[in-house]
């Protein structure tokens, strides 16, 4: 990750300064730790930070950027890049709102990454060597590995613990396609280092990442191609939530190529990539001249001595924990991307809390007691928390499924943001709610109301006399609750009303 930071500008010389300042002296190790964290993104920041303000002496190793994917190259740049292309569509539908748009307007796509790393450079202090120092953590920048099953070895310096925790993320996957290596292919981890726009652009895999960075990569103008072998987008979500983000591609000039395999990669004479696509029955040749992987995340494992430490793992599950996060070695455990199947900057966050109650503190708490919401950053977005119908199926839970669509919610009718729904699962006979997904374009801002509903036991009957300033779109939310409600006036219990209210007159 060091080597491919480029350009090397001064928004860059300060990121680097901040997260892996070039003079940094390694401080002379304690004789013991309560807690040794290896990674220095969300989760081994969260808990090192927790740890050593309730007393505890703590080292922290990272042998690249501190703050990790999220920071670098991840949720930090995406969002910056999405939030640019975001105003330039807004620019082009600009006339439906009685706005006059000068003619010769143009997107910078050079601008736009320059802002990113401005942005991210200056968020960069919050995960910067030198306040964790400040906060009495010992960091320690270079190779992290086990030597034992107390120790970790970085250079010369050996740092024994009582507790340690692996905390080093997942990197992109990368598909065995013949000839993908030789042709070159872009991940996240190097897309944000481009200062020109690709005009024709490939992406593999339509999950969450493939899916924001073909949209914002087309709405900057660039011919994109969105391959994936499953016949929906972000397979993981409810389905009517997918084809309504998947229109929305479609809208953005996206083309698809859904249900499809590549089955080779060449480099075309003139520099170009060629794919070769098998799909519905025949091969399609697709020239582009850059190539997008977002197919996934494996565990960051290699190059740990996990065996020596005693810690089981395997290099497409990660490290192998218990509902407490430990390992097999129970001196150590694990947090985040490198041992969680929801890989996701918070879930990272709340599983490094975990970890500080029951490694430090004889604690019993349980990654599966979270309630881990998610979030993806498309236009509009789809956010979800708790069962989807198809799991609340497969777990044999009876629901009812409640529908507020957007174009029915004034202010997203204001807005010209109605391609969109709230979708809100109670368990049948009751109002608790089990589940919701929400597509809207700040969905990821309305979904914290369900699911604090869902963590404190809220009925979706109670969020109907929850007042919401009018216009929101949020609002959507209330008036499901109140057509819950309504589902409770039944024949008998309306007739039985209508006899008291003949009886008032």
């Amino acid at each position: 990750m060091m080597t491919s930071l480029t350009p090397w500008d001064e928004h860059n010389r300060t990121l680097v300064a901040n997260v892996h300042p070039p003079d940094w002296n390694n401080p002379t190790p304690a004789a013991r730790y309560n807690l040794v964290v290896i990674g220095a993104g969300t989760a081994g920041l969260v808990a090192a930070a927790g740890a050593a303000g309730l007393g505890a002496r703590v080292a922290l190793v990272e042998r690249e950027l501190m703050g990790g994917d999220c920071l670098n190259v991840g949720c930090v740049p995406s969002k910056a890049l999405i939030r640019a292309a975001r105003a330039w569509a807004d620019l082009n539908r600009a006339g439906e709102f009685g706005i006059r748009v000068p003619d010769g307007a143009q997107a910078d796509f050079g601008a736009a990454m320059e802002r990113m790393r401005r942005v991210r450079a200056a968020i960069s202090p919050t995960d910067s060597a030198a306040r964790f120092r400040s906060l009495g953590v010992d960091v320690f920048l270079g190779e992290g590995r086990f030597s034992g099953r107390d120790a970790v070895r970085v250079g010369d310096a050996t740092l024994r613990f009582s507790r340690a925790l692996i905390a080093t993320g997942a990197r992109a996957a990368v598909p065995a396609i013949p000839g993908l290596p030789d042709a070159g292919y872009l991940t996240n981890e190097s897309v944000f280092t481009l200062t020109e726009r690709p005009s024709r652009l490939a992406v593999i895999g339509a999950g969450p990442i493939g899916c924001e960075l073909a949209q914002a990569f087309a709405r900057f103008g660039a011919s994109v191609w969105l391959f994936d072998s499953e016949r929906q987008v972000l397979k993981r979500e409810d389905p009517d939530a997918a084809k309504r983000v998947q229109q929305a591609l479609i809208h953005d000039g996206v083309r698809l190529g859904l249900g499809s395999e590549i089955k080779r990669v060449e480099s075309g004479s003139r520099g170009d990539k060629v794919l070769h696509v098998h799909v519905g029955g025949s091969t399609e040749t697709v020239i582009v001249d850059s190539i997008l992987v977002g197919a996934g995340r494996v565990p960051n494992v290699d190059g740990l001595n996990l065996e020596l430490a005693g810690v089981d793992f395997d290099r497409r599950r990660g490290v192998h924990v218990d509902d407490r996060l430990r390992t097999s070695n129970r001196r150590i455990f694990a947090a985040g991307d490198v041992c969680s199947d929801y890989k996701f900057t918070h879930n990272s966050d709340f599983q490094a809390r975990i970890v500080i109650r029951n490694a430090l503190f004889l604690g019993r708490a349980r990654a599966s007691a979270l309630t881990v919401p998610w979030c993806t950053y498309t236009d509009p977005e789809i956010a979800h928390v708790g069962l989807s119908a198809r799991e609340a199926e497969a777990r044999g839970v009876a629901i009812q499924t409640f529908v507020q669509e957007l174009h029915d919610v004034d202010r997203a009718r204001l807005d010209g943001e109605t391609n969109g729904f709230v979708k809100v699962h109670v368990r049948a006979g009751t109002d608790r709610i089990v589940g919701a997904t929400i597509v809207a374009r700040h969905a990821g801002e309305m979904l914290p109301e369900l699911t604090l509903a869902i963590v404190k036991g809220v009925g979706l009957g109670a969020l109907g006399n929850v007042i919401h300033p009018y216009p929101t779109q949020a609002d959507a939310i209330r008036k499901l609750g109140d057509a819950y409600n309504r589902t409770r006036l039944t024949p008998r219990i309306k007739r039985l009303l209508g006899t008291w209210l003949a009886w008032r007159r």
